[in-house]
């Protein structure tokens, strides 16, 4: 693996950190509200994949084989896009709110805020792991330059 490509590695799990928190900020600035038409704020999710590497680039040490037997390299991260949490809504009994179906039951957003911060923690250490690593491959590159000087 080059300095550079583990920088490029590190800096798109940085971005792809970055927007994860960015859906649950979205998350819980929105855990108690509802949509124009009534009904509840459904919790989303930011989903990641692993990024293909050119099929024309093959790196030293065995890669090759690696992925023909499927195994996970590692390698890129990329954001693929946001989905909505199928999990239920909650109802609850509130007649006097003008949200209220005939019942008098109004649905509630299924975002758990404590859920959403245990979220945001982990997110938030794996984006400064990434940026540990990108300070340590700085810190080496500096250290191999100064290894003639003396």
């Amino acid at each position: 693996m080059g300095f550079f490509t583990s920088m490029d590695i590190s800096a798109s799990g940085m971005t792809a950190q970055r927007f994860r928190m960015d859906v649950i900020s979205q998350n819980l600035a929105n855990v108690n509200s509802t949509n124009p038409d009534g009904t509840a704020y459904r919790r989303k999710v930011a989903v990641l994949e692993a990024e293909e590497t050119p099929k024309f680039v093959v790196p030293v040490g065995g890669f090759l084989n690696e992925v023909r037997r499927g195994r996970n390299v590692g390698g890129k991260v990329k954001v693929a896009g946001v989905v909505e949490d199928n999990a239920p809504v909650q109802k609850i009994y509130d007649p006097t709110n003008p949200a209220a179906d005939k019942e008098g039951f109004v649905e509630v957003s299924n975002v758990n805020t404590i859920t959403e911060m245990t979220n945001m923690i982990a997110a938030s250490r794996a984006y400064e792991a990434n940026a540990t690593a990108i300070d340590t491959a700085k810190k080496m590159a500096m250290e191999a330059l100064n290894i003639g000087k003396s």
